[in-house]
């Protein structure tokens, strides 16, 4: 895979500028006390479908686009933010959407997929079994099959990582959850495009643990999946290109709990009064659980979303 450069990433970010500007990153007083040291958070909570996904749905079709090679249907696999970005993606360019989650999936993130415009089809009782069948229907309909980890949606979440590293050019050290891998990848992507130092740290759920496994035996493991609060890092299965982008940039993995995710839910919101989604919690869980080797460093964590249903998040902040 041929990794996008610098020019690549800008001419993204004026793509995914057509549709929202920057989002913010804050150095937030509360969480840095909590973390012991400055601790900068980049909030892709506040893109218009609540996470980063969106940045690489609109590159993807943008380059399928300038291909003359736009579908007339689109089919792919969700636990909620990628298929919001493909839906949101497909409405703009008109293009029919169908969306498969598992059964059991966020019902407000199924709201708002369909608000999309997106047909949504439940089926499987993970993220892999609904990939498969995605896959299956996409060739029955002869429909274009959006997979969940690819170059050109590299092209658009890279922006994300561009931004927060030019604003804070002393950033030590980042954590980025890893679901499929298109966060952590394109964090490389970006810190190699810019020349940034900072150490590149994914983050991994302690339930989901493919990744964490298969960069330990250097080939994808899969791994059962057991988390009820991190769905955007409920990955059963490693993709080969991103183990094979991660194996030999990332500084470490950290695999945090279920109980570390809710407690940083909490932290962020009462330390900042932003909804994080269990993944989009996972940054900051994994820089508390190292927090006594951060001293006098300069911490950037991602936000990569909020869309966690209410019920969920109630709980979560009653600490139930």
């Amino acid at each position: 895979m041929n990794l996008p450069t610098l020019q690549d990433i800008e001419d993204g970010a004026r793509v995914v500028y057509r549709e929202f500007a920057a989002t913010p990153q804050y150095a937030w007083g509360l969480l840095g006390q909590k973390l012991g040291t400055t601790c900068w958070v980049k909030h892709e909570n506040h893109t218009p479908v609540g996470a980063f996904k969106i940045r690489g749905g609109l590159t993807y079709f943008d380059a399928l686009a300038k291909s003359g090679a736009l579908p007339s249907e689109v089919i792919s696999a969700t636990r909620g933010n990628h298929g919001q970005s493909i839906g949101w993606a497909a409405r703009a360019h008109g293009v029919a959407c169908t969306i498969v989650v598992p059964h059991g999936n966020s019902l407000e993130k199924n709201a708002a997929m369909r608000a999309l415009g997106v047909t949504l089809i439940e089926h499987g009782s993970d993220f892999q079994e609904s990939r498969e069948y995605a896959m299956s229907l996409a060739k029955q309909r002869g429909a274009h099959m959006v997979p969940s980890f690819h170059v050109n949606l590299l092209r658009g979440v890279a922006t994300y990582w561009w931004e927060l590293f030019k604003a804070v050019p002393q950033l030590d050290v980042v954590y980025v959850p890893i679901g499929q891998g298109s966060g952590a990848c394109s964090a490389i992507i970006a810190k190699r495009a810019l020349g940034h130092k900072a150490r590149i740290v994914g983050v991994v759920s302690a339930h989901a643990t493919t990744y964490a496994d298969s960069l330990a035996a250097g080939k994808v493991v899969e791994a059962p999946v057991t988390t009820l609060l991190a769905d955007g890092m409920a990955c059963r299965v490693a993709d080969p290109e991103a183990l094979a982008i991660l194996q030999d940039e990332i500084d470490h993995i950290v695999q945090v709990t279920d109980a570390e995710v809710a407690q940083a839910m909490r932290d962020i919101f009462s330390c900042t009064h932003n909804v994080a989604e269990g993944a989009g919690a996972a940054a900051f869980a994994a820089a508390m659980q190292e927090r006594h080797s951060l001293t006098h460093q300069t911490v950037g964590v991602a936000l990569s979303g909020g869309n966690v249903d209410s019920t969920m998040l109630a709980d979560v902040l009653q600490n139930k």
